[in-house]
């Protein structure tokens, strides 16, 4: 009898259990049937988004030139109801969207920026077209448009009353190299805001949970004196002679900096014909390095460098810093949001085509390609505080308030950022699947941060806590935009 009673209290306390397994919380039914309409809106939106996009593609306005870009999104964002604010932070081609009211104040960020010297075409083979210049090697025309999409998903839902709260969408105009977040932050345009959501194009779906390098970057201009090369050298005095002794001290100097030093370098302008000896010439110079003080005593040397060539051979030098960005401050809260949701989206699935395409591209590659099918997975969260590959203006969003992001697979695995690969696949329907990715993913995550106040006040205990006693102050100082810093 007692066995018979014993099992009975036990099967009904399953039941019980079932029961309250089964019985969702109502705000929990809530964020799922608003995940489920913003995931149904942006499939639905998606041709016009890879229209949006590729169109941007054609474009490949390089950094502060961005004004067909800028405006193509201005455009649609105004079309959805966005009150726009444009020129802000002094700069033409940045802008600010927002729809709603009060709080939360959730952020995405949107670029749309190309990179000089990679034009190419829709193709697996590399090939550049006639009388263009630039392309969008790091896929900045799939971030702008996933981040506007991702912005209008979340609209439609404050404007139904399914969300309260605001959400903004910055346009962010040349972060290859021009530091256009970091003028957007100094002029306050983060102020009030409880989070900010970003993406990156990528040959892998990962939440970002890896660092990124401070940077500092400068322009190098010396003058010299013209005399003829053959008559009377004695007469000139070599600005070119300063840039290559310049290049030659700091190249000696790289034995004895941190080993995660990276310093890199172009000879902008080195004169005009070789018997002309040149009375001007210019470098263009980024050193980066994990730390951001390590920055600053490195590009200092740099500097000292500078000043040397210009001793040894008579010219004068001045420069001018042209950028500057932080190491990217980490927030584990809304990375652990963010991977859950990414999860949910899933990854890129490629047709026959598209695999023919990638292989075919894969064959270019220096080392050994992963396999196509790593575009479906998701890698799983890992955290990396202390390192980076890259730099990247989102760094000093990341010290103004708590920021997350994600790459996505937009390129065939294995393809290198900065290549005619890169451009090439984001010219296709593989880099827009990919988008559509990001874009879902930043939608589902925004979400969560409107509607569970825990996880916004969580994320910012940890980001008071990682920033600590910190004064953010921009390493590329008080200088105006360099709105001609591509010319």
């Amino acid at each position: 009898m007692k066995r018979i009673l014993m099992l009975a209290c036990v099967l009904f306390s399953l039941q019980v259990i079932a029961q309250k397994k089964n019985k969702l919380d109502p705000a929990a039914q809530q964020v799922n049937a608003n995940k489920e309409a913003a995931l149904a809106a942006l499939n639905s939106a998606y041709e016009a988004d890879k229209k949006t996009a590729l169109q941007i593609w054609e474009y490949a306005e390089v950094g502060y030139k961005e004004n067909k870009s800028a405006a193509l999104h201005v455009q649609n964002l105004k079309a959805a109801g966005f009150t726009v604010e444009t020129g802000v932070a002094e700069i033409p081609t940045a802008f600010l969207a927002t729809y709603g009211s009060g709080s939360p104040v959730i952020g995405i960020l949107a670029e749309y920026d190309a990179l000089p010297g990679l034009a190419q075409t829709a193709s697996p083979e590399k090939n550049s077209i006639d009388g263009k210049n630039a392309g969008h090697g790091c896929g900045h025309h799939l971030f702008g448009t996933a981040s506007v999409g991702a912005g209008i998903a979340i609209k439609e839902l404050i404007a139904s009353g399914k969300l309260k709260g605001t959400i903004k969408v910055y346009g962010c105009p040349a972060e290859e190299g021009g530091s256009g977040k970091v003028y957007m932050v100094r002029a306050g345009l983060f102020n009030g805001v409880d989070a900010v959501i970003h993406w990156h194009p990528g040959n892998a779906n990962e939440v970002t949970m890896t660092s990124a390098l401070a940077n500092k970057s400068a322009k190098f201009r010396f003058y010299g004196v013209s005399a003829h090369a053959a008559a009377s050298p004695e007469q000139g005095r070599s600005s070119l002679d300063a840039v290559e002794a310049m290049d030659n001290m700091v190249n000696m100097m790289r034995e004895h900096v941190p080993q995660e030093t990276r310093i890199h370098y172009i000879i902008t302008n080195g004169g005009k014909a070789p018997n002309v000896v040149p009375d001007f010439a210019e470098a263009y110079y980024y050193v980066r390095h994990p730390k951001r003080k390590e920055v600053m005593d490195i590009f200092d040397r740099v500097v000292k460098a500078a000043e040397g060539g210009a001793i040894g051979t008579g010219t004068t030098m001045k420069y001018e810093i042209i950028g500057g960005t932080h190491d990217l401050l980490l927030n584990r809260t809304l990375a652990e949001v963010m991977q859950a949701n990414l999860e949910k989206v899933g990854g890129v699935t490629y047709t026959e085509e598209e695999k023919a395409f990638g292989k075919k591209l894969q064959t270019s590659f220096f080392s050994q390609a992963p396999p196509m099918e790593e575009a479906a997975t998701i890698r799983p969260l890992k955290i990396i505080p202390d390192a980076g590959d890259g730099s990247t203006d989102v760094g000093d969003v990341s010290y103004a308030l708590p920021t997350v992001g994600l790459s996505a697979a937009t390129w065939i695995p294995g393809t290198p950022a900065h290549s005619w690969q890169a451009v090439a696949c984001g010219g296709t329907e593989i880099g827009t699947k990919g988008m559509l990715v990001a874009s879902k993913t930043m939608a589902l995550t925004a979400i969560d941060l409107f509607s569970n106040a825990n996880i916004i006040k969580t994320a910012t205990e940890e980001f008071n806590k990682a920033k600590g006693n910190y004064n953010y102050k921009a390493i590329l100082g008080d200088r105006k935009p360099a709105l001609n810093y591509r010319d």
